[in-house]
């Protein structure tokens, strides 16, 4: 019998899940395929061994504080998906566009998860693989080896929560100790080429700033990074999950507001561990032959640990797709709420694999996720100001359920003016992307706030 999803109505208290499921699916989920796309952009960006660290550290305990104080208390006090509460809040036709924007970004994203796995396929059976340039397919068997990943992601991600959450426990454990080995054998191999003397930990470490992260030039079409730009893109690396709240929809399931905490697993374990391990792999390779700059996680893993590591880049990469085409099925669920979940979770997944066949996501990963986590981080403002700040200031909470409007404006005020308001600033010069996302979740915060005081006054807030 297929578990229920309880898409449009709160969790009861039987069907939530204790600490443990979230810990092996957030450390399945950020132990991941893309943490060896994510790894090397590091090094091809020119970061220093100091401001990588310092920033990986403090850049995730800010995320991990993000989901725990910000998503989870609402999730486990509201206990509805991420699209019923903006329905609730926003109206049914705001919310339509929401979630198709949502579900789109989802499966760009889940694509670039697929075009991770793909690429262990390609080690395995020999077709081209795109470099770090390319943007389209460059061969009918990649196109061939993406859509067989995928339709094999897509169906475990259409059975449930459940069964996603049961796939990342099962594989989380295994992943996380080849991640390590990658980065062990990777340091193993830079003391081999380069007869580095490591006898103590300040050896490594000299290596480590001297040959490995040298805070150099960037690669040619590469931003140079420093501690700011790795600390934002490690916080906002998921913001369109945390701040953004789109785990409302997986944390609802959690019996307390504390295991939020439980990201500490994906971003210690792969958003600190695996980073710094693939990027070690990276920086070898680059070492070995300075005109190799193609990032493929595939060859990367095959290098440093055979046929161990190509299976780590498939499950890694099937770890990560899962639970964010698990999301974008939700999205586009909420849009024909009539439609079987199982078949739209399905069909998104079909998509999802489609995207994956065009490198040019993977290729240009940091940027992208600064991107969609921009553009979905407004509607999480406007989540954490309904909840927490519409009845303090005498404003009605959840309007559009409350008036029965089917267009609430003062979300879509917030939500395309703080956008465009950040990418004319971004395009302009003013600001780079990676650290627009801060100042635009408190311009949404304000913008909202405004247009409901005005709108909610003079009864206009619902269109004709």
């Amino acid at each position: 019998m297929q578990r229920l999803e309880y898409e449009r109505e709160p969790v009861p208290v039987e069907s939530r899940l204790r600490f443990k499921s979230f810990l092996g699916q957030y450390a399945g989920e950020h132990t991941a395929g893309t943490e060896l796309m994510i790894g090397p952009l590091f090094v091809a960006a020119g970061v220093g061994a100091v401001d990588l660290v310092l920033g990986l550290l403090i850049g995730n305990l800010l995320a991990v504080l993000s989901w725990t104080l910000m998503t989870a208390p609402i999730g486990t006090r509201v206990r509805l998906t991420l699209y019923y509460q903006l329905e609730k809040i926003c109206g049914r036709r705001f919310v339509v566009l929401y979630n198709a924007v949502n579900g789109i970004a989802f499966c760009f994203l889940a694509g670039s998860m697929i075009t991770v796995s793909a690429t262990a396929l390609g080690v395995w059976f020999g077709f081209p693989m795109p470099g770090l340039n390319d943007l389209v397919p460059n061969s009918l068997s990649w196109v061939i080896g993406v859509m067989a990943i995928g339709v094999l992601i897509a169906y475990v991600a259409a059975a449930g929560y459940s069964v996603v959450a049961r796939f990342a426990n099962f594989a989380a454990p295994w992943m996380v100790i080849v991640f390590i080995g990658f980065g062990l054998i990777g340091l193993r191999d830079f003391v081999t080429v380069t007869g580095a003397q490591v006898e103590s930990l300040a050896d490594l470490w000299t290596m480590a700033e001297t040959v490995i992260w040298t805070g150099g030039e960037p690669l040619p079409g590469q931003t140079k990074f420093g501690f700011w730009h790795v600390m934002f893109f490690a916080w906002f690396a998921n913001m369109a999950m945390h701040v953004g709240m789109s785990d409302l929809s997986v944390l609802r399931f959690a019996r307390k507001a504390r295991y939020g905490l439980a990201t500490a697993a994906g971003m210690y374990l792969g958003h600190f561990l695996a980073w710094i391990s693939a990027s070690i792999l990276f920086a070898l390779q680059l070492h070995q032959n300075p005109s190799n700059t193609d990032v493929l996680p595939g060859p990367l893993a095959a290098n440093a640990a055979g046929t161990a590591g190509l299976i780590c880049v498939i499950v890694a990469g099937w770890t990560t797709a899962n639970p964010t085409i698990y999301r974008a099925g939700l999205a586009f669920q909420a849009i024909v709420p009539a439609a079987s979940r199982f078949k739209v979770t399905f069909i998104t997944g079909l998509a999802c694999a489609v995207a994956g066949m065009f490198p040019a996501i993977a290729m240009k990963l940091l940027g992208f996720v600064a991107l969609y986590g921009l553009a979905l981080m407004p509607m999480g403002a406007v989540i954490f100001c309904d909840y927490w700040l519409m009845k303090r200031l005498g404003m009605q909470a959840v309007y559009a359920e409350y008036s029965g409007c089917d267009l609430n404006l003062a979300p879509g005020i917030a939500w395309f003016a703080t956008v465009a308001l950040c990418l004319w600033a971004v395009s302009a010069g003013y600001i780079e992307i990676y650290f627009a996302s801060l100042p635009g979740w408190f311009i949404a915060s304000l913008l909202y706030l405004t247009a409901s005081k005005i709108l909610q006054r003079q009864g206009r807030a619902q269109t004709v």
